[in-house]
């Protein structure tokens, strides 16, 4: 009787009875199942690179095996302490800025009336995310040309002497980049917080209408309340991506006066794995990038459910 109890209600037999019961369900997951395992993981079988010096007519296997020799080579590389900062900083920087400031225009969106003035902000704003990088970067490089760039003339009303095109400068870089950033995801990003709030009970808004409560008070005690686990869901993803900083972007702002700032992880690897042909070298740095936010992942996770008791898992 036991063994057939736990059969019953084992993984697998409840699994077998779900699958019958939804089986039309399931096939339309297959697909986007199959994405997953060819893209996903799949290649995770090249992770072997990183401790192999290759050699593409050996192939992976064949490959001399050089152990922590790629890792090592990273973290006393001349260029470690640049790269991993500049990855570090833009990150949390763009963290900083792209975090709240789409619940704050989400908040002020859902406080809005006109629901025709609504829907009209929120088509301007989701507008930018659908412009590819290579656009952006021409508009960014457009905006600050030293001749006829609006925002460059507009600076030089406050210092006649500059001339220097800001896109030059090191030290300008990681804010322009994260600020065409957050312009251009703002609207996108808080799409999900609007959700959020939409699922409140209107009868809460109403009792605090009836309480003498303002605008500022029902967001304070209503509104941040009701998407606070989605905060902290989102905030939980975004620290196991503190070191993805986007590749194209970045490549395309980057040039020989910036490149102190501009050198990020991404930008590291695509250069000395791919245009160098020291795949090893580049896969050991991938392997590093991904083991780093895991464990931001990871930590941010356990943080969040002790402090706020939410948590991915």
């Amino acid at each position: 009787m036991k063994s057939g109890f736990a059969y019953k209600n084992g993984f697998a037999y409840k699994l077998k009875s779900d699958v019958k019961k939804n089986t039309g369900l399931y096939i339309l997951v297959l697909p986007a199942l199959a994405f997953l395992i060819l893209f996903s993981y799949v290649p995770m079988y090249g992770v072997i690179l990183g401790f192999k010096e290759y050699d593409s007519l050996l192939g992976i296997m064949g490959s001399p095996f050089v152990g922590f020799d790629n890792f090592r080579r990273f973290f006393t590389g001349y260029y470690f302490a640049d790269v991993m900062w500049n990855t570090f900083s833009i990150s949390l920087y763009s963290l900083a800025l792209g975090f709240p400031l789409p619940i704050i225009f989400a908040l002020m969106i859902n406080s809005v009336g006109n629901g025709k003035f609504k829907r009209t902000v929120q088509m301007i704003s989701y507008a930018p995310y659908f412009i590819s990088s290579v656009v952006i970067v021409a508009l960014i490089t457009a905006f600050f040309d030293t001749s006829t760039g609006v925002v460059s003339n507009f600076l030089r009303l406050f210092n006649p002497n500059a001339s220097q095109n800001t896109l030059n400068s090191a030290s300008a870089f990681k804010t322009v980049f994260v600020l065409s950033g957050v312009w251009q995801s703002l609207g996108w990003s808080c799409i999900i917080y609007i959700a959020a709030l939409s699922g409140v009970d209107p009868q809460m808004y109403e009792a605090a209408t009836l309480d003498g409560a303002s605008k500022m008070q029902k967001i304070i005690y209503i509104d941040i309340p009701s998407i606070a686990p989605t905060m902290i869901t989102l905030l939980i993803l975004s620290m196991g991506n503190i070191l993805s900083v986007g590749f194209e972007k970045v490549y395309l702002m980057q040039n020989p006066d910036n490149l102190a700032s501009s050198e990020v992880i991404a930008t590291y690897v695509y250069k000395k794995g791919l245009l160098s042909s020291d795949y090893g070298f580049g896969t050991a740095v991938g392997l590093f990038n991904s083991l780093i936010n895991f464990a931001m992942l990871a930590v941010t996770n356990f943080v969040a459910k002790k402090t706020a008791g939410y948590s991915l898992w």
